[in-house]
C-alpha cells in the first residue's frame, strides 16, 4: 500500500510513495487532499499530518495543535489559508501550516457518554476522545483565577471511558481504559488497576483472549447497593469489593460468530488494538424498580435479560432486528418492571435507519418505534434513548444529528433541538430534573430544568399557564462568570410560563414572601442598563451582577430568571431603579402571574446551600437579610433625598442666573451643595467614598456569603445610619428655609 496518482481523472493510478506512516490506520483515518491551483502540493491525513511539495517524492511533517487528523480545507483562492481537522477539534492556518490557531476556543470536544454524581452542585462526567476522562461542575463551586478551566479534572482511565462516580462518595470514580477497570480517587489523584483477567489484550487475535473487552467497555453502579459493581467483556462481570475480586455472572451473551473473529485490517495494515474487538457487550444496566432485573445489549447484536441477577439469561433480541447492529444502549424503564427500550446503530454496516424498540413484557414482543415516517426521519441513526423518570412515556431520544423528544411513549417524535448545535447525540442523563447530553463533537450541554415537560399536559389546555418551579437553592458565586469556555448561569430562579395565544395588556410576574410583594417585572422593556456587569471593582473588590429577566408576552413558552433578590434602593435611572438588593433567606415564598386580568400563583421554596448546612444557621441567615435589608431602606432615603437636593439646587441656581436670587439664597445653595457631597461620591477616579457609598459597600460585603453578621457590621450601620439621619434633618431644614 501507499500513495498512488493519476493523471487521467482515475483511469490509471501509479504507486507515489510506499511510505508507511501515511496509511498506518486506513479505517481511522488516511485522507489526502491536494492544493487545488498546484497538484504537486499534497497533504495526507494520519496520526501525523504530512505535508509534500513535489508530488510525493519528499515529505515534511506538520505539526498541527493536536494528533489523529483527519480533513482538511483549502481556500482555493489563497492556498496559504487552511482549516484542519482532528481529534482535538479544528484549527486554523494562514501561512500554509506553519502555524496554528488553537483550540482552546472550541467546544469540540468528542464526549463518549454522561454521568452525573450526588454531590451539590453535581458534577458531570465522561470519556473525551483522544484525551482523557474528563469532569466538570455543572455549576462553578467556587471562584477560581484560571476560570472554568481550573475546575475541569481527569478521573482516572483514558480517553474511552466511562467513568462512573460511586454513589455517596463522589471522591471514587470507577473507570475504564479500554477494557481496564480503574477505581480512581480525587483526593489522592490515585488509581487503583483491577482489570479483569489481569491480560494485555492488545494484538491478539480474538479468540485467543480468555475475555473480549472492546473500547468503551461499560460499567455500570446498581441502584440498589453502590457496593455493586458491573463490568462487561463478552461476559458481564461483578464486583462488591471494587474490582478486588470478580464473578462471572453470565454465559457469553454476544453473536460471536466465528467469521469475525479476525485482526482487523490485515493483509495492509495490522490494526488490532484491541479497540475494534467485535462481539462484547457494549451496554449494560439494572432496573431500578427491581433489583437483579439486568438488560444486556452487545456490539453485535443481541440483546438479553435476566430477572435474578444473572443465574437465568434470555436471549430477547427481536426476530425483525437483522443480525450484525450495535446496541448502543439498553434502558430499563423507571416505571414498570417488564418495560425496556434498546437502540441499535448499524450505519456502519451501510443502514441508517433509526432503531428504538420497546417491550412492555421483559422482551417477549417488541415495538419498533422509529419507522422513519413518525417524527425521526429515516436515516437518522439512533445512539442513545432515554424514558424521564419523572413522567412515563416521556421519551429522549439521541440521533446522529441531534434530539428528539416523544410525549406519547414513542409513536410520535419531535425535533428538540432548541439551541443545541447539530452534532451526534452519544449519550443522554436526566437528573434533579435536569437534562443533560454528551455530544461527539460539540462537548457536554445541560438544559436546566425540564419540568415544564411535565406539566404540558395541563399547559395546552389553558390560555395562560404558570408552571410550578422547582424549589432552588440559594446559590452564591463571587467569580464574574464571563468565559469563553462555559456559559454558567448566574445564581438564579427558573419560572416558566404559557400563553396560548400573544397577550393583550402587559404581563406582571411577582414574588411574595408571605403576603408581601418583595419584587415585580413586567413585559414592559425596561432602558438599556450600560452597567459593566461581571467585572471586579478594583477598589471594593466586589463584582456587581445581572440576570436578564425580560417578560415576553408573545404567544408560546417563555422562561426568565428571578436572581433570587430583594428589591435593591431606588434610583432616579430607570435601568438601575430597585436593583441589585440583598438574597432572599431560605424559605416559602410564591410567584404570581397576571396576564390579561387573570391572575395565577405557585409556591416553592428557596433552599439553603446544601454545602453550609450544619455550618450557619437559619437564625443567621435571618439576621444577615434583616440588617441587609435595613440598609438598602436607609440606602434608598439617601438617594431619595439627594434627588431632592438636585431639584432644590437647579431651582435656586436658576434664579441667581437671572440675578433673582436673594443672599440668603445663595447661601441655601452652598449649603445644599454641602449636603450633597456628604451624600454622594463625585466622579472621577479614586474618589473618596462617601455616606451612600459607604451604605453601599457595608451592604455588598455583608452579602457575600452564607454568614452571620459580624459586630463591626452592626456597628458600622449604627454609625452610618445617625450620619444618615442627621443630613436628612438638616435637608429638612434647609427645604423650609427655601
Amino acid at each position: 500500500g501507499g500513495l498512488y496518482r493519476s493523471n487521467d481523472q482515475g483511469e490509471s493510478f501509479n504507486l507515489v510513495v510506499d511510505k508507511k506512516e501515511l496509511i498506518d490506520r486506513p479505517f481511522y483515518y488516511c485522507n489526502v487532499e491536494a492544493n487545488p491551483l498546484n497538484a504537486d502540493v499534497v497533504f495526507v491525513m494520519s496520526t501525523d499530518f504530512f505535508k509534500s511539495k513535489d508530488g510525493g517524492k519528499t515529505w515534511q511533517k506538520i505539526t498541527p495543535p493536536h494528533g489523529d487528523n483527519h480533513d482538511l480545507w483549502i481556500n482555493k483562492k489563497d492556498t496559504s489559508i487552511l482549516i484542519q481537522s482532528n481529534d482535538g477539534g479544528a484549527n486554523v492556518s494562514v501561512n500554509g501550516g506553519k502555524t496554528w490557531s488553537s483550540q482552546s476556543n472550541q467546544p469540540t470536544a468528542e464526549i463518549y457518554q454522561i454521568e452525573a454524581d450526588d454531590q451539590y452542585p453535581y458534577w458531570i462526567y465522561g470519556g473525551q476522545q483522544d484525551n482523557t476522562t474528563i469532569s466538570v461542575p455543572s455549576l462553578p463551586p467556587y471562584d477560581a483565577p484560571g476560570g472554568p478551566a481550573s475546575f475541569w479534572m481527569a478521573v482516572g482511565g483514558c480517553e474511552t471511558g466511562p467513568a462512573i462516580p460511586k454513589p455517596g462518595d463522589a471522591n471514587i470514580v470507577y473507570s475504564n481504559c479500554k477494557g481496564r477497570f480503574g477505581v480512581y480517587d480525587k483526593r489522592t489523584g490515585q488509581e487503583r488497576m483491577y482489570i479483569v483477567g489481569a491480560s494485555n489484550i492488545y494484538s491478539h487475535q480474538p479468540d485467543e483472549l480468555k475475555f473480549r473487552f472492546q473500547r468503551v467497555s461499560p460499567i455500570h453502579v446498581s441502584p440498589h447497593n453502590s457496593n455493586i459493581v458491573y463490568h462487561a467483556s463478552q461476559y458481564l462481570h461483578k464486583t462488591t469489593n471494587d474490582g478486588l475480586t470478580w464473578e462471572i455472572i453470565s454465559p457469553d451473551l454476544t453473536a460471536r460468530e466465528p467469521d469475525k473473529q479476525v485482526i482487523s485490517g490485515s493483509p495492509i495494515t495490522r490494526d488490532i488494538t484491541g479497540e475494534e474487538y467485535y462481539s462484547t457487550i457494549y451496554d449494560v444496566k439494572e432496573s431500578s424498580l427491581k433489583q437483579g432485573l439486568i438488560w444486556v445489549g452487545a456490539n453485535d447484536g443481541p440483546v438479553h435479560v435476566t430477572l435474578d441477577g444473572g443465574k437465568k439469561w434470555e436471549n430477547v433480541t427481536p426476530k425483525s432486528l437483522a443480525s450484525g447492529g450495535r446496541v448502543d444502549c439498553v434502558e430499563p424503564s423507571p416505571h414498570k418492571e417488564g418495560k425496556a427500550y434498546f437502540s441499535v446503530l448499524r450505519y456502519q454496516l451501510g443502514d441508517w435507519k433509526p432503531y428504538i424498540f420497546k417491550t412492555i413484557d421483559f422482551g417477549k414482543n417488541w415495538v419498533l418505534l422509529t419507522d422513519g415516517k413518525n417524527g425521526i426521519p429515516n436515516d437518522f441513526p439512533i445512539r442513545v434513548v432515554r424514558e424521564d423518570p419523572s413522567v412515563e412515556g416521556l421519551l429522549y431520544a439521541g440521533t446522529e444529528y441531534g434530539m428528539y423528544i416523544s410525549m406519547d411513549d414513542g409513536i410520535t417524535w419531535k425535533l428538540f433541538q432548541q439551541n443545541l448545535p447539530v452534532t451526534p447525540v452519544t449519550d443522554i442523563k436526566i437528573f434533579r430534573k435536569d437534562l443533560m447530553i454528551s455530544t461527539m463533537g460539540r462537548s457536554f450541554w445541560i438544559l436546566d430544568n425540564i419540568s415544564p415537560l411535565h406539566q404540558l399536559v395541563e399547559a395546552k389546555k389553558a390560555k395562560s399557564y404558570l408552571y410550578k418551579p422547582l424549589d432552588t437553592y440559594r446559590y452564591r458565586f463571587t467569580g464574574s462568570g464571563k468565559s469563553d469556555l462555559v456559559n454558567y448561569p448566574a445564581p438564579s430562579m427558573v419560572i416558566d410560563y404559557y400563553l396560548a395565544t400573544k397577550a393583550v395588556n402587559d404581563i406582571k410576574v411577582e414574588i411574595l414572601s408571605g403576603q408581601k410583594v418583595i419584587r415585580t417585572f413586567t413585559s414592559v422593556l425596561p432602558p438599556k442598563d450600560t452597567t459593566q456587569y461581571g467585572e471586579k471593582n478594583m477598589a471594593t473588590g466586589f463584582i456587581k451582577k445581572d440576570v436578564k429577566a425580560d417578560i415576553d408576552k408573545k404567544a408560546g413558552a417563555h422562561r426568565f430568571r428571578w436572581d433570587l433578590l430583594h428589591e435593591g434602593p431606588w434610583d432616579k435611572n430607570p435601568a438601575k431603579n430597585k436593583k441589585g438588593g440583598p438574597m432572599v433567606g431560605p424559605g416559602t415564598y410564591e410567584v404570581r402571574l397576571t396576564v390579561d386580568g387573570q391572575t395565577q400563583s405557585k409556591i416553592f421554596k428557596v433552599l439553603p446551600d446544601p454545602r453550609t448546612v450544619g455550618k450557619i444557621n437559619g437564625d443567621d441567615i435571618k439576621l444577615q437579610e434583616k440588617l441587609a435589608l435595613q440598609i438598602v431602606v436607609l440606602e434608598d432615603s439617601c438617594k431619595r433625598v439627594v434627588d431632592r437636593i438636585k431639584e432644590q439646587h437647579k431651582k435656586l441656581s436658576q434664579l441667581i442666573k437671572e440675578n433673582k436670587a436673594s443672599e440668603s439664597q445663595k447661601a441655601l445653595v452652598k449649603q445644599l451643595t454641602v449636603l450633597e457631597e456628604e451624600l454622594i461620591m463625585k466622579e472621577g477616579h479614586y474618589q473618596k467614598p462617601v455616606l451612600i457609598d459607604q451604605l453601599n459597600y457595608l451592604r455588598q460585603m455583608l452579602d457575600q456569603a452564607d454568614q452571620r453578621p459580624g459586630k463591626d457590621a452592626f456597628d458600622r450601620y449604627e454609625e452610618l445610619k445617625i450620619m444618615a439621619e442627621k443630613i436628612l434633618i438638616s435637608f429638612q431644614i434647609l427645604k423650609e428655609k427655601i
